[in-house]
């Protein structure tokens, strides 16, 4: 029996989230994966279990490498600017990597097939996370009188994700950063205030 090779789980688990982004759950094959970490296959079932342990693992080191300015949005003086500010994260998220423009949480699947169904729904809990934070945000500013008392507080929490979701979209399109900077602007024109 040949022996496993040594490495490094830590960059294993980066190439791996790359890949995921860039393709997708789904579009993402245990032969890309394997190409992408120079890890044998054995060693990478070892090391992460199936593809969807993989993937899950990936998704929360996606959470802690690259969201960083969700916690920073939630902590800005006014709702106008934790919006601003998460939209801004957005953006300079999804247009930071040319290739892997968009948003893992987004782009994993945005299509996919009835065996991809749990990713599908770990996603959407993933997405609610951050809503509820944002949520819960605003209606700290509408009890300290920063957002008018009849904002609703769920629907701008729902507004700011769904900008969120389109920018994504939008830069994996290929829009470039500028327009997705203008389009965010545009949106928060109409903020309440």
């Amino acid at each position: 029996m040949g022996r496993h090779r040594e490495f490094c789980t830590e960059k294993a688990l980066d190439a791996a989230l790359c890949v995921f982004w860039r393709k997708g759950y789904e579009g993402a094959s245990y032969t890309d994966l394997v190409a992408a970490t120079g890890v044998e296959r054995p060693a990478l079932y070892a090391a992460f279990g199936n593809k969807e342990s993989l993937f899950h693992r990936a998704l929360a080191r996606y959470g802690e490498r690259y969201l960083g300015y969700i916690p920073e949005a939630l902590q800005q003086p006014t709702a106008r600017q934790v919006a601003a500010h998460f939209l801004q994260g957005a953006v300079e998220l999804t247009t930071r990597y040319t290739d892997r423009p968009g948003c893992l949480g987004i782009q994993a699947v945005l299509a996919g097939s009835d065996e991809s169904e749990p990713i599908r729904q770990a996603l959407i809990a993933y997405r609610a996370t951050g809503e509820a934070a944002l949520r819960e945000r605003f209606e700290r500013a509408k009890a300290e009188g920063d957002l008018p008392a009849t904002a609703d507080c769920a629907t701008l929490a729902g507004f700011v994700m769904a900008m969120a979701h389109g920018l994504s979209v939008q830069a994996k399109a290929g829009l470039p950063r500028a327009t997705l900077q203008a389009v965010a602007e545009q949106a928060l024109a109409g903020w309440p205030g």
